[in-house]
């Protein structure tokens, strides 16, 4: 439930909006590879399934105060639902480690954004009935995406060394 409510925190900063995707680029989506990568798969995706939950019953829990099921039929809703897929494949490749180092939790977390974009993209795509100008117009958050992975990965690398062993396989919260 913390972890949930540190993504809702994030939610603070508003978003900021290029292209002409109606999709803004937000903090908030570093909270999903947090999560996977500090609490696992099983942890970091129940926390982020709290979040939106909570959010589609009417809390204005996203970026900008959004909340309520609008969020997730517009054109970021397969972002939103790519935050499950991205918070579980994080936490699943850094449960496998025995001592996540930086370079694994660097790929963990990239391999969280490609989740995320695995499925945003699509949905965009669908949303607007273009998805070749979905594909182009989403390539204005890999710079920002990139530097949000750097970021969880070092969160995450810190968290792992000050508390050795506890969230990894080696560990008594291993996944």
């Amino acid at each position: 439930m913390v972890f949930a409510a540190f993504i809702a925190v994030l939610g603070l900063f508003p978003g900021l909006y290029l292209g002409g995707s109606g999709v803004p680029i937000v903090v908030q989506n570093i909270g999903p590879m947090l999560a996977g990568a500090i609490l696992g798969a099983r942890r970091g995706t129940a926390s982020v399934v709290l979040l939106l939950a909570l959010t589609a019953i009417g809390l204005p829990l996203l970026s900008g105060g959004r909340g309520g099921i609008g969020p997730f039929i517009g054109p970021s809703g397969g972002f939103l639902y790519g935050w499950i897929l991205s918070a579980f494949v994080t936490g699943l490749i850094v449960g496998r480690l025995r001592k996540p180092n930086l370079a694994w939790l660097l790929l963990a977390c990239l391999a969280g954004v490609v989740a995320d974009y695995v499925i945003g993209i699509p949905y965009l795509g669908f949303y607007t009935g273009h998805m070749g100008t979905a594909f182009v117009q989403s390539m204005v958050f890999v710079p920002g995406d990139l530097v949000k992975v750097v970021i969880a990965a070092l969160v995450a690398s810190v968290v792992h060394r000050a508390l050795p062993g506890r969230f990894t396989k080696a560990g008594a919260r291993s996944e």
